[in-house]
């Protein structure tokens, strides 16, 4: 395959997947918001800083008002990591590939890029609107990535779609657990108060994982939730989960075999990941700091997506990996790179 087609595949899932979480991120505080007290504010500055969208938004925003959080995160083209920016990167990577994506990939993505395009921000004036229209973003993803389930051979395009679709997974839900962080992190009182737990409550809703999380565990404590949103094997959002299916699609598209060692840099790399997390307990990750061990994480899987980058996508192009995607992918890098 060629390198400019893999690089199109790859990052047309990484900015799919983006936009899913992006709408996610905005969910934690909308279910956040339905249980606070009414005495507690609502508090939208910790999507900013736990996405390192703070920087950018402070260049063209004075406070972080729910209003202009909201569109900066969604309809700001300036912000290159807004769901309107990464959407339309999706498309463009598509459109460029038509030949190799199968016809329903490019009509769904095209027909949801058109409707978020014809939405105006104008349009929100309750949470009620707000709360359906980011649950309809993540439908049109949820249906977008079923498509490519059902339309597509399991060939090497698929494996580097799910190779990117699951990095891009695994970093966003650490970045989901570090909101709840830097929510907290003004008032060290919180820490297991009523309020603590509902924020944990908020998390665990806004990643789909409350129902299954509550099949396997009975009560909301910290430990459990966290241990179950990194070291579960079995959850689909669970960030181990993500790498290990990440891990199997990066050994697939070089034909090698995962228990026999790895065969090329990025494979070693993401592999390492997986055998760290492999042999964690919870009690280490608060050993280290929740916030510290998020925080490496999130190091070594942009680590790892740099090494794809060398191994597959600037082989025939010698480009550097900023320039593979244009200015979003390079401030993207720049931006989440910890």
């Amino acid at each position: 395959m060629l390198s400019r087609v893999a690089n199109s595949i790859y990052w047309m899932n990484r900015y799919m997947e983006r936009v899913e979480n992006y709408a996610r991120f905005v969910g934690v505080n909308f279910n956040l918001a339905l249980d606070l007290p009414p005495d507690v504010d609502e508090q939208w500055e910790p999507l900013l800083i736990a996405t390192a969208d703070h920087y950018l938004f402070y260049k063209y925003y004075d406070k972080p008002t729910k209003e202009d959080v909201i569109h900066f995160m969604t309809f700001d083209k300036r912000n290159p990591n807004s769901i309107i920016s990464c959407l339309y990167e999706a498309r463009e990577n598509a459109r460029t590939i038509r030949e190799t994506i199968s016809k329903e990939m490019w009509e769904s993505i095209n027909e949801f890029y058109l409707s978020i395009r014809g939405t105006s921000p104008d349009n929100f004036r309750n949470m009620d609107h707000m709360q359906s229209y980011f649950t309809d973003i993540r439908k049109s993803c949820q249906l977008f990535h079923g498509v490519v389930d059902a339309s597509i051979t399991r060939n090497e395009a698929w494996h580097f779609g799910r190779l990117g679709r699951h990095i891009e997974r695994a970093d966003k839900c650490s970045r989901f657990l570090d909101v709840k962080y830097f929510t907290l992190l003004q008032d060290a009182g919180t820490s297991g108060s009523t309020l603590d737990l509902m924020l944990w409550t908020a998390v665990l809703k806004s990643v789909s994982a409350y129902n299954m999380y509550r099949q396997t565990h009975r009560a909301l404590t910290p430990m459990n939730i966290v241990a179950f949103l990194i070291l579960d094997k079995l959850f689909p959002r669970s960030i181990a989960y993500c790498v290990r299916q990440a891990e199997l699609s990066l050994y697939a598209i070089a034909g090698s075999i995962p228990e026999r060692g790895h065969t090329n840099p990025a494979e070693r790399a993401l592999s390492k990941i997986r055998s760290e997390l492999e042999f964690t307990d919870v009690e280490d990750v608060f050993k280290m700091g929740l916030h510290e061990y998020l925080d490496k994480f999130q190091t070594k899987n942009n680590e790892v997506d740099n090494a794809i980058f060398d191994m597959y996508f600037g082989l025939e192009t010698g480009q550097s990996q900023s320039q593979s995607q244009g200015q979003t992918t390079g401030q993207f890098k720049t931006q989440w790179m910890n």
